[in-house]
């Protein structure tokens, strides 16, 4: 019996091709770029399992393509990259990796608000370029956190490790979620549910941990953060489009609110070039999960997920 031949779409760690070369047939694994369209439509005309990073749209006319296609396997915890409604119609299992990425990116998250809240990017430039010239009682003034309110959007996994953290600073934490907490976990979590609108106008430092689906795209908008503190500090380490960027880089500019920190964004890799050029806003490369652990753990999720799925099993990380 011959083996399923599986695709992977760009560089992957060689331990996790090792374990799938054991049970399939591997190809790729070693893109550095993300595949062009038409390498990938080449790509999957034969395949059984395809491995797919975030980066890789996987729409219908390649899901046609590939027609002896059982299981799409997405190294990551979101899955917008995928028509998995499709999936669904055509029968094509499609897993992610949820859980072994939440505290990687909550700890990123936290480096982010230090980062905005207390200018460590711009101090660490101005030092580097050999202006320090000793203790200035006003030099790279920032804002308190301690005792400050935490509003997070979107407590699922990776919201509530933020707000486990946030403990320590002492935070009144507050959250918005489409779907609220009983009293009795509000109470164990010591947090505070409020409308989004009444979120945006409490926090003094705004988190996103949302997922991206056609009811948060644009969710924080002109009118949104028109509604925050001029001392307020969003952080979007969830998806891009939940942020209007032209919007986010006319409030910065303009001092409208105090400042952000960035690790997706609308059209990425692409950012929108006004934010590349103010000194209020941190921009990180979409690196929320990038500890070597976590990263390790997600491949070999993934692997698992895809030879669970090609087996006949049902995978342990199923979207549908």
């Amino acid at each position: 019996m011959s083996r399923p031949k599986v695709f992977v779409t760009q560089r992957f760690f060689p331990e996790a091709l090792d374990l799938l070369r054991q049970k399939a047939e591997v190809e790729g694994g070693v893109a550095d770029e993300p595949l062009s369209r038409e390498e990938l439509l080449s790509a999957v005309s034969d395949i059984d399992g395809l491995l797919t990073l975030l980066v890789n749209r996987i729409d219908r006319e390649i899901i046609d393509r590939a027609n002896r296609l059982k299981i799409i396997a997405n190294c990551a915890v979101g899955y917008d990259n995928i028509d998995v409604a499709y999936c669904r119609e055509k029968g094509i299992l499609v897993t992610n990796t949820p859980g072994v990425l939440t505290e990687a990116t909550a700890d990123l998250t936290w480096a982010l608000i230090l980062a905005v809240a207390r200018k460590i990017p711009q101090a660490d430039r101005y030092t580097r370029q050999g202006l320090f010239r000793g203790w200035q009682l006003d030099l790279f003034l920032g804002q308190e956190i301690y005792g400050q309110n935490l509003g997070i959007i979107g407590f699922g996994r990776i919201g509530r490790a933020v707000a486990r953290r946030a403990l320590g600073f002492g935070l009144k934490i507050f959250y918005f979620d489409p779907q609220r907490l009983s009293p009795e976990e509000e109470a164990h979590l010591q947090v505070n549910y409020l409308p989004l609108d009444e979120l945006l106008k409490t926090a003094d430092i705004i988190t996103i941990h949302a997922s991206l689906n056609p009811s948060s795209y644009h969710l924080i908008n002109r009118e949104k953060i028109s509604l925050m503190k001029k001392e307020a500090i969003l952080i979007n380490v969830a998806r891009g489009p939940i942020v209007d960027e032209k919007a986010l880089a006319e409030a910065l500019k303009n001092g409208q609110i105090f400042g952000a920190g960035l690790d997706v964004y609308e059209g990425e890799p692409e950012i929108y070039k006004e934010l590349l050029s103010l000194d209020n806003v941190v921009l990180l490369p979409h690196i929320g999960s990038a500890t070597r652990t976590t990263r390790m753990k997600m491949a070999m999720t993934a692997v698992r997920n895809l030879l669970q799925g090609l087996s006949g099993q049902k995978p342990d990380n199923l979207v549908w």
